[in-house]
C-alpha cells in the first residue's frame, strides 16, 4: 500500500508543470551551504597572518617636527621666484629641400608646405625659451638674478610661489656684465615676501650654506651644504676681476642661476652663478657671487640704471710673483705695469710700462686686487695720487679716474699660439731651448718687435715649467735686460745663482697679429748633478 502511494505522488510531480523549477530549487540550496561552508574555511584560514612573528606598523600623530633648515625654507622660499624668458631668433630659410626635422615631419603628418598657398617666407622667427632662478630683495617687487638668465631676452615672466597659476611680467632695470648681476622689477600691484642681505665678509669655510632656486623647472627646491672656499676664480674666457667667488658643496643645478645662497639665519649670502661640472650638472663645485658685491651693484643699479667702476686705463698680470716684483725694485708688494692705454689717464699721468704701482691715495697696493678695489669704488672723475717705483725709485703722480666701461669697451680675443719653426736651437740651464728669429719666421707670426728670442721647448719640470713659460714665447728680456739674441741669454745666466730672483719678460700671442707682454718670475732652484 505504501509503495503504491510513493508511486503515485512521484508520478503525480513527473506529471507536474513545477518540476523544472523544484529542481532549480533544490540545486541552488545545495550549492549554497556548499559554498557557505567554504567560505567559512576560508576565512578561517585568513585569519592566520603570513608571517605570525611580525609586529604592526603604527603610524604616530601628525606632529611638526622642525628644525632650523626647514624653519629657513618656510621663511624664505616666498622670496625666491622661478623665472622664465623667450628670446626671439631670426633665421634665414631658403624652400624647404627636405632635409630638416621640421621638412621630415611635415612630410610625415601630410602637411603642405605652406598651408596659406606659396612657398614658405625666407626669414622668420622662433621663440627659444629659458629659465632660471632670482631673490626677491624689496616687497615693491625688486628682484635680483644672473645677466646669464635674462640678458637679451624679448620677454621676462616670473612665478611667485604663492601664485602657482599665475606669471607676472617683469622688466630689466639695469645689468651689469662684470659680475653677471641684474636687477628686475615685478609688474605687480600688491607688496611680496622678500630676503634679508646678510653680510659675506662674515663667511667662513664651514660654514652651513642653504641654496634655494628652481634646478631643472623644480620650483622652489632647496639644499643644503657648507661653505667650501672663499674668493674663488672660475676660469672661463677673460679674467673677470669682480667675481670672487664664496664655492660651496649645496647642489647647484642648470635653473639655480639667480638664486639666493643662504646662511643659517635665513640670510642671502650670496647668488648662485655657476657650476664646474663634466657632465653640465652638479658635481660638488657651486659657486656664488657674495652678497656684498651684489648689493654695491644693485644700489648703482636702482639708482643710476648701471654700474660705473673707476679705472686709471692699465693692465697688468694677475698672480705676480714676489720674485717678479724684488726684481723691479718692490720688495713689499705692489702691481707691476704691463700696459698703459695710450691716451688714458695713466697715460697722461705720466705712468710707464713697467713702472710698480705700491700706492693708490693713502693706501699701501700689495696686490693687483687690492689695486682694483681701490680705483673701481674711486669716484669717476676724481683725481688720485699715484706712487710708483721707477728704476728703483719712488714717483709721485697724479691721475684721473675715468669710467672703466669706456677704457675697456673692446677685448682682443685669444687664439691659439703660432707654430714655430725648427731649427738650430740653444739650450739654456732654466729650462728650455731657443732660438734667433729672423725676417721670415717674424713675418710668418706677425711679430714685429726686433727684441725677441723664439722658445723651441721647454724643459718638464724645470724652472722653465715651473714659472710658465710655454713653447712659442717670445723672450723679450730677463731681469731687466734686453734680450735680442740667443748669446745675450747665455750672458745672462752666467751670472744667475742658486737662491737669485728670475724675472722672464715674454710676448705671448693673444690674438691675430697681437703680442701681449707676460712677466714670469721665479727664485732659482739648486740644480744636482751626478
Amino acid at each position: 500500500m505504501e509503495r503504491r502511494r510513493t508511486l503515485l505522488v512521484m508520478n503525480q510531480i513527473r506529471d507536474s508543470k513545477w518540476l523544472p523549477g523544484s529542481l532549480v530549487l533544490l540545486t541552488l540550496t545545495i550549492g549554497i551551504v556548499i559554498g557557505t561552508l567554504i567560505s567559512s574555511d576560508v576565512g578561517a584560514a585568513r585569519k592566520q597572518p603570513v608571517a605570525p612573528d611580525a609586529t604592526p606598523l603604527l603610524i604616530p600623530k601628525a606632529i611638526p617636527i622642525e628644525n632650523e633648515f626647514s624653519a629657513i625654507a618656510k621663511r624664505v622660499r616666498p622670496a625666491v621666484v622661478n623665472i622664465q624668458v623667450e628670446f626671439q631668433e631670426k633665421s634665414s630659410r631658403a624652400p624647404s629641400k627636405g632635409n630638416s626635422r621640421e621638412d621630415f615631419f611635415r612630410r610625415f603628418f601630410g602637411m603642405p608646405e605652406n598651408p596659406f598657398g606659396g612657398q614658405m617666407p625666407r626669414e622668420r622667427q622662433r621663440r627659444r625659451p629659458g629659465e632660471g632662478s632670482g631673490v626677491i630683495v624689496d616687497p615693491k617687487g625688486y628682484v635680483i638674478t644672473n645677466n646669464h638668465v635674462v640678458g637679451g631676452a624679448d620677454r621676462i615672466r616670473v612665478r611667485l610661489f604663492d601664485d602657482d597659476t599665475k606669471l607676472y611680467e617683469a622688466n630689466i632695470i639695469g645689468v651689469d656684465a662684470e659680475t653677471d648681476i641684474a636687477v628686475l622689477k615685478i609688474e605687480i600691484s600688491r607688496e611680496v615676501p622678500f630676503a634679508a642681505i646678510g653680510n659675506s665678509e662674515t663667511v667662513d669655510v664651514g660654514d652651513w650654506a642653504i641654496a634655494v632656486g628652481s634646478p631643472f623647472g623644480y620650483r622652489e627646491t632647496v639644499t643644503v651644504g657648507i661653505i667650501s672656499a672663499k674668493s674663488r676664480e672660475v676660469a672661463a674666457g677673460r679674467p673677470r676681476p669682480f667675481q670672487k667667488f664664496l664655492q660651496t658643496d649645496a647642489a647647484i643645478n642648470p635653473g639655480n642661476s639667480g638664486g639666493p645662497l643662504l646662511n643659517i639665519r635665513g640670510e642671502v649670502i650670496g647668488i648662485n652663478t655657476a657650476i664646474v661640472s663634466n657632465s653640465g650638472s652638479f658635481q660638488g663645485l657651486g659657486f656664488a657671487l657674495p652678497s656684498n658685491d651684489a648689493a654695491r651693484v644693485y644700489n648703482q643699479i636702482i639708482q643710476h640704471g648701471k654700474v660705473a667702476r673707476g679705472s686709471i686705463g692699465i693692465e697688468f698680470q694677475s698672480n705676480q710673483s714676489p720674485a717678479l716684483l724684488r726684481t723691479f725694485g718692490a720688495p713689499d708688494g705692489g702691481v707691476l705695469v704691463g700696459r698703459v692705454k695710450p691716451g688714458g689717464p695713466a697715460d697722461r699721468g705720466g705712468v710707464q710700462k713697467e713702472d710698480v704701482i705700491i700706492k693708490i691715495g693713502n693706501q699701501p697696493v700689495k696686490n693687483g686686487d687690492q689695486l682694483i678695489a681701490i680705483i673701481s669704488e674711486t669716484p669717476v672723475g676724481s683725481s688720485i695720487s699715484v706712487v710708483v717705483v721707477r728704476n728703483g725709485k719712488h714717483v709721485n703722480l697724479d691721475v684721473e679716474i675715468e669710467d672703466r666701461a669706456e677704457l675697456f669697451s673692446e677685448r682682443a680675443g685669444v687664439s691659439q699660439q703660432p707654430k714655430g719653426a725648427r731649427g738650430s736651437e740653444t739650450e739654456v740651464i732654466l729650462g728650455f731651448s731657443v732660438k734667433d728669429l729672423n725676417q721670415e719666421t717674424r713675418d710668418r707670426i706677425g711679430y714685429r718687435d726686433l727684441e725677441g728670442v723664439l722658445v723651441t721647448k721647454v724643459t718638464p719640470a724645470s724652472f722653465a715649467d715651473d714659472i710658465g713659460l710655454l713653447r712659442n714665447d717670445i723672450i723679450v728680456g730677463i731681469n731687466r735686460k734686453k734680450v735680442q739674441r740667443v748669446s745675450d741669454i747665455e750672458k745672462i745666466q752666467d751670472d744667475l745663482k742658486p737662491g737669485s730672483d728670475v724675472a722672464v719678460k715674454i710676448a705671448r700671442l693673444a690674438g691675430h697679429d697681437n703680442w701681449a707682454t707676460h712677466y714670469l718670475a721665479g727664485v732659482l732652484q739648486k740644480t744636482e748633478t751626478e
